[in-house]
């Protein structure tokens, strides 16, 4: 019996405390005194995140230059809650209380990240975000549709960028500085180089900037040695000016670009490998080029005397270009891809009055996207010139929202959040495939909604030591433009056409939480359960194309998704601390199984029922040294819906089995200036995948970092 089956063990033996905090448990001050930390995305303002109404999980940047993670999504892998799927190394999408893709959001800077190309279930969008270009990361689970709009219901991830932190410097002096790191992973050969430099004046103005390449070769999984096609190269810059306006006014603007070339779904491919009864695909090739980028400028005010204490005006543009390469196995070949512009303004301000302190505003993005696709015969002559790419040609989408928070103070203990947001979307596709008469079509939909919030937290006891937090919270999800026009490859075996008469999807959340730190202890647990109201799901049609079975979109009806996350830190000694997580969860909706447009009540996709780690960690004196023992498991997802039933490619017979980790990693500051950090992964060598990934982990390897401070 392999180690896998031990996973579910593992789990009930991690800590069950009363109450936790954090990925990791929330830091205590000597004494027990709470530390304070501002977090931004729970409520749109800067505030302590022991006063949030939401379960909030933070990843600092010392945390992430400890742990070394190839990528955005791998670094959210210890988060509870959260399960990461792989279509490929270069391609992941967390799953976040049971959602992934377009139903979980990502902010950068608080500008919406999500566009309406984002087509359904895992997909590889966050994966094109710099990691090393973040400053800190924000994870508030649950649904933040009052906030931030549609897609915000499996949870909102806001990514805040590295700064000139020219404010913090001393007045009228210069400033300059500068980081360089090196990161080297055994398991998949690769090497990631990255700079930073920054400099200004103190208080009047300041410019950062920082580069990151990357060269990732094959992976090797244990068991199956090296998988080919797994690696590929990627680069990206991030800059940023800002200066101060006056005391209170501040005006920054921001580039930052990314590019990925030679990205495989090798799953689909004839160099995919299979693994506990999956097959393997027949194209010869199926890769991404992929390249994205993101501007704003942004004028924030804080502390302002008047009607606005604060105020903030971000006007943003973004681009998106994707392109798919794919051979078939008989050496004809097709060409699509999407190109994308994205048009933003979020104005936002902030008003303490009679009724409380008001957080309102008006957000609007408009997607313009033009898409293209091409075929060629085995003999390289062009076939045919598609009328449409993945999604609608000549198309754009619009998303505009008003929204307003009230904070109410309880007393001396208590604070009651409530919120509201209206929102119009609106579809229109230029050119698009019709299916059946095969000839260009044109289409024009539009939606609104409006989603409420009630939230409430209080404070439980002395010097702010344990608090309690719960609310309900409506979200919604407005079709997109890849749920009315996509004509692509979607789950292994399937090819998805656009729905027709689509609403928005539906969501109500019930959560309730208790937090607490004292005596050297720190922790959450938070308890939820969402209804779903009109999911939209693939339904088959009972037609083929490209000898794939046809699926188009249709909202689903009702089900639910609940759990449970627990963390807690204990600190032992001085030196010594255990920290750890788990969490439970599960979930059903209706969907259509078949093309005979019957509805059977169905598990959701790609849930893993239970998840936890447990860690113990030595920190030496004036902590220059440290070392962490960490254990990581996940229990077999065998709770299958006939979609993933059918995906034989990436789900084996029966399910995923469950896995056991094992890892070490620690770190020394020679100096003020040179940093090491080294860390042996998967010791047991184990065979395992994510549950739904198309290609399997890294066995037994080591990561090196360094880091020079200057």
């Amino acid at each position: 019996m392999t180690s896998r089956h031990f996973a579910p063990a593992l789990l009930l033996c991690l800590p069950y405390p009363a109450v936790a905090q954090g990925p990791e448990g929330r830091p205590a001050a000597e004494g027990g005194e709470v530390l304070a930390e501002k977090v931004i995305t729970a409520t749109r303002l800067p505030g302590e995140a022991w006063e949030a109404p939401f379960a909030v999980r933070e990843l600092g940047r010392e945390t992430l230059e400890e742990r070394l993670p190839r990528s955005l999504p791998e670094a959210l892998r210890e988060i509870p809650g959260v399960s990461v799927q792989k279509t490929a190394p270069g391609q992941g999408s967390p799953h976040i209380r049971g959602f992934t893709g377009f139903r979980t959001l990502a902010l950068i800077d608080g500008v919406r990240f999500n566009n309406s190309t984002f087509r359904e279930g895992p997909n590889q969008y966050w994966s094109t975000i710099d990691l090393l270009a973040m400053e800190r990361l924000e994870l508030v689970p649950g649904q933040g549709s009052v906030l931030y709009g549609s897609d915000a219901i499996g949870g909102t991830l806001n990514l805040l960028t590295k700064q000139s932190g020219f404010r913090e410097e001393a007045a009228g002096k210069p400033f300059s500085g500068g980081l360089g790191m090196y990161r080297y992973s055994s398991a998949e050969d690769s090497h990631t180089g990255h700079v930073e430099y920054r400099a200004g004046e103190g208080d009047r103005w300041g410019v950062h900037f920082d580069g990151t390449g990357s060269q990732f070769g094959e992976l090797r999984a244990a068991g199956l040695g090296r998988q080919a096609r797994t690696g590929f190269d990627q680069w990206s810059y991030h800059g940023r000016w800002d200066a101060r306006v006056d005391p209170n006014w501040t005006v920054s603007a921001v580039h930052q670009q990314l590019r990925q070339d030679d990205v495989w779904r090798t799953h689909s491919t004839v160099y995919g490998m299979p693994w506990e009864g999956t097959v393997v695909g027949t194209d010869l090739r199926r890769s991404f080029d992929q390249a994205r980028s993101l501007s704003y400028v942004k004028l924030a005010g804080r502390q302002l005397e008047g009607w606005f204490q604060e105020a903030s005006l971000t006007l943003s543009y973004q681009t998106e270009d994707e392109t798919l390469t794919r051979v078939r196995k008989d050496g004809s070949s097709q060409l699509s891809g999407v190109d994308l512009g994205t048009y933003g303004a979020d104005l936002q301000f902030s008003s303490e009055t009679g009724a409380g302190l008001l957080t309102y505003g008006v957000d609007y993005y408009r997607d313009q996207v033009g898409s293209s696709g091409v075929s060629y015969l085995a003999s390289g002559a062009q076939a045919a010139r598609a009328i449409q790419g993945p999604v609608g040609d000549d198309a754009s989408y619009d998303l505009l929202g008003a929204y307003v928070q009230d904070e109410i103070a309880l007393g001396a203990r208590g604070h009651l959040f409530l919120g509201g947001r209206s929102t119009w979307a609106r579809a229109a596709v230029g050119r698009m495939e019709d299916p059946v008469r095969k000839q260009a079509v044109s289409l024009e939909e539009s939606w609104d909604d409006f989603s409420a919030s009630g939230r409430v937290v209080w404070d439980l006891g002395e010097a702010e030591q344990a608090a309690a937090y719960a609310g309900v919270s409506q979200g919604f999800r407005a079709p997109n433009l890849s749920d009315v026009s996509r004509f692509d490859v979607a789950r292994s075996g399937e090819w998805e056409i656009g729905g027709e008469d689509l609403q928005p999807e539906q969501f109500i959340n019930y959560e309730v939480g208790i937090r607490a730190a004292a005596g050297g202890f720190s922790g959450n647990v938070s308890v939820f359960h969402t209804r779903i109201e009109d999911l939209i799901v693939r339904q088959p049609t009972g037609g083929k194309v490209d000898e794939l079975v046809e699926v188009s979109k249709a909202n689903g009806g009702e089900g639910h998704v609940q759990g449970v996350e627990v963390a807690a830190r204990m600190e032992l000694s001085e030196h010594w601390s255990v920290f750890g997580h788990a969490s439970y969860t599960e979930g059903e909706v209706d969907q259509y199984p078949g093309s005979d447009g019957r509805v059977a009540r169905e598990p959701l996709s790609r849930v893993v029922p239970w998840m936890g780690e447990l860690g113990l960690r030595w920190q030496g004196a004036g902590g220059r040294c440290w070392a962490e023992l960490v254990g990581s498991a996940a229990s077999r997802a065998d709770r299958l819906n006939s979609g993933e039933q059918a995906d034989g490619q990436r789900i084996p017979p029966g399910g995923t089995p469950g896995w056991l980790l094992l890892g070490c990693r620690g770190g020394w500051k020679v100096n003020p200036h040179l940093s090491l950090t080294a860390s042996l992964e998967n010791l047991l060598d184990e065979e395992y995948r994510s549950h739904g990934s198309g290609s399997n982990e890294a066995g037994l390897g080591g990561t090196v970092g360094v880091a020079l401070r200057f």
